[in-house]
């Protein structure tokens, strides 16, 4: 087996007013090499909007970073509420691995519910099938496009610290945390 990929951006939201539809919200990515954060990008994306995926591309994309980042990591396949990331999509235009990683199985019924109640959320459910199904991997949950489960595994394991969740994950969740609330809180 080659070495694992080990280049990895993580990206979480920050936190945001789950009431007010349509505002921005934080997104940072957590550039690491292994589990040493390198660098940082930020932007914002719309409250329960649909720009996620392509602020993503953007982030990437428009950073120094652009050449490192061997695979990119989410935690979750939604940020700021429910604005849900193609991960297909986001995979095709970076020409990279992207993983969607989670501590539990997600609770399909009350997703597909609470999209009911969501301007667009017939799209967006579409994408979340599309994605496939989380599937239990390294003590995690996982989803992934453009790379084997092995290959997977092992770049979950070069890139976790402390626990299970990948670092540039967690270090993003923190990060967004920070700056949002001007003190990092809770779990990613």
């Amino acid at each position: 087996m080659a070495a694992p990929i080990t280049n990895v951006i993580g990206f979480d939201d920050g936190p945001f007013d789950k009431q007010r539809r349509g505002g921005a919200v934080l997104l940072v990515g957590a550039v690491c090499a292994r589990t040493r954060l390198d660098g940082v990008v930020s932007g914002r994306v719309r409250h329960d909007g649909r720009n996620a995926t392509q602020r993503m591309i953007e982030l990437v994309r428009g950073s120094q970073f652009d050449e490192y980042v061997r695979a990119v990591l989410l935690g979750g396949i939604a940020v700021a509420g429910f604005n849900v990331v193609d991960i297909r999509a986001l995979h095709a235009a970076l020409e990279r691995p992207v993983v969607v990683v989670a501590r539990r199985p997600p609770r399909y019924a009350m997703i597909r519910e609470a999209l009911s109640r969501v301007p667009g959320g017939d799209r967006k459910w579409a994408l979340i099938q599309a994605a496939g199904p989380m599937e239990p991997l390294g003590g995690i949950y996982v989803q992934r496009v453009g790379i084997s489960p092995a290959d997977t595994a092992a770049m979950l394991e070069a890139t976790a610290l402390h626990g299970k969740l990948p670092e540039p994950v967690r270090a993003a969740h923190l990060i967004a945390g920070g700056v949002v609330r001007g003190t990092s809180r809770g779990r990613a």
